[in-house]
């Protein structure tokens, strides 16, 4: 009798790994992906199989509804922009990809102050907070119950007693280490929460490998923050293990922040099915600095590939420098490809990541791209002090770029991104000299795979296998 229910488990199995097998090759947003999936659910069903339950979800389903709650606002935004579109003769970039990618338009009137590491950001955010009169919206991948977590539970605490509406939200995978008693205390205060505590729809168990990778501060609809900081006392530089936390955020005012706050307000909305759209102001006003700007959000709800997409644009419109700083260095096949013909047509094509290791599987697979990428003359620099963990890009010095997203598939299509994109050169002047200083703290790699120590001639190719997942 066991051994029937042995062989019908097997069979059931099998049978199981087929179907997903099927699935992944009807669905997987890469070719890479779909041929990982089927050979791992094949050759290892009984591994592949509840993997695939949790990690293998292609699109995330019902994120759009969210979108069409949003629309009339997108409308309002849009007219609204129509009277303050960008000057065409001071433009040299073609800014269509952009829009198209963002479902919004770049318009004059915006702001930007370059936040350099921790001190820097969370002094101006909790500024802004203190200054709020009306509502903040607050959304990070990770907070911990940490020095710099229970700030922000107190700065968001003393909003609230004096009549602030806030709104406070996090990622269920980035802050798992989160206590309830830090969202019992907020709650206490009257802070509205969403995220990590929330119950949704049963099938979103199998949806932990999509994670919201924002992190992003909205006061009022005039002040908006975004880039690669988190909550924790590591982002201030006070972790034994990483030291130096070498990290960009930015600041925003004008149009740039209804936007960002319309971002804010979709995915509220599907945390915690609650319409903001009515009790938020949409009316802000213009920066003096009168930056060109656009907010691009990219995810897995998207219908298409608007992360890698949004890469892509940029390079290719680079003529005559490209310089991009991210943590994680996994780019897929069209990225790799537009980065080794931005390189051969002569421009300076510079890649910035840390040495030191934070995801030991990312950090591997990168060298399995270094090679490739300098022999069309790119260069590779290594961040020596400290972690670096900022997420920017420079484009000639037309386009620049600071948020959330990474160079890596994650990034691209399995977490919810978003990046504040400034066609102005004060804007890529300020990125420029912020970069210069991180190449001073790095060296250029001159070394080839073969050349490496053993764990990375061996293991870079192996982790680049992961590279679909990672």
């Amino acid at each position: 009798m066991l051994t029937l229910f042995v062989s019908l488990f097997v069979l059931c199995l099998y049978l199981t790994a087929a179907v997903f097998s099927i699935r992944a090759a009807q669905t997987a947003r890469t070719p890479q992906g779909a041929v990982g999936w089927v050979v791992f659910l094949i050759s290892a069903p009984i591994a592949g199989v509840p993997l695939y339950l949790f990690l293998g979800h292609h699109r995330f389903r019902g994120y759009r509804m969210a979108r069409k709650h949003a629309e009339t606002v997108v409308e309002g935004i849009k007219s609204f922009a129509d009277f303050s579109r960008p000057d065409p003769d001071m433009i040299t970039i073609n800014l269509l990809p952009f829009e198209e990618l963002a479902h919004l338009p770049i318009s004059r009137g915006n702001g930007a102050e370059l936040l350099v590491d921790g001190q820097a950001t969370f002094d101006a955010i909790f500024q802004a907070i203190d200054a709020a009169q009306d509502y903040v919206l607050v959304q990070f991948y990770i907070v911990r119950d940490d020095g710099l977590g229970r700030q922000l539970q107190s700065k968001l605490i003393a909003a609230a007693e004096r009549g602030v509406q806030v709104r406070f939200m996090t990622d269920a995978v980035g802050s798992y280490g989160l206590p309830t008693s830090y969202i019992t205390s907020l709650r206490a205060a009257g802070i509205h929460v969403a995220g990590q505590h929330e119950k949704r729809h049963p099938g979103q168990r199998f949806q932990l490998n999509y994670r919201n990778h924002r992190k992003t501060v909205i006061i009022d609809g005039e002040i908006g923050f975004i880039g690669g900081h988190n909550v924790g006392d590591e982002y201030l530089g006070q972790s034994a293990k990483f030291g130096h936390w070498r990290d960009t955020h930015i600041r925003l005012t004008g149009h740039i922040v209804r936007q960002l706050q319309l971002i804010f307000t979709e995915d509220w909305y599907w945390a915690h099915q609650e319409d903001l759209i009515d009790q938020l102001a949409w009316a802000g006003q213009e920066s003096d600095q009168d930056m060109n700007a656009l907010l691009v959000a990219t995810g897995p709800g998207d219908e298409t590939e608007t992360g890698a997409m949004m890469f892509f644009s940029a390079i290719t419109e680079a003529k005559e420098r490209l310089w991009i700083a991210s943590p994680y260095f996994v780019p897929d096949i069209d990225i790799m490809t537009a980065l080794r013909h931005a390189a051969m047509r002569g421009v300076d094509v510079r890649i910035l990541v840390p040495d030191v290791i934070d995801h030991r599987l990312p950090w591997l697979a990168a060298f399995a791209y270094f090679d490739e990428i300098r022999e069309c003359g790119a260069r590779v620099y290594r961040y020596t002090d400290g972690f670096m963990h900022q997420k920017v890009f420079l484009v000639d010095d037309t386009l620049t770029a600071v948020g959330t997203t990474n160079l890596d598939n994650r990034s691209f299509r399995l977490n919810f991104e978003a990046m504040a994109l400034f066609f102005d050169k004060d804007a890529a002047h300020a990125v420029h000299n912020m970069l210069l200083m991180d190449f001073e703290s790095s060296y250029e790699l001159d070394k080839t795979l073969p050349e490496q120590p053993a764990y990375i001639r061996f293991g870079s190719p192996l982790a680049r296998l992961f590279a679909p997942i990672l």
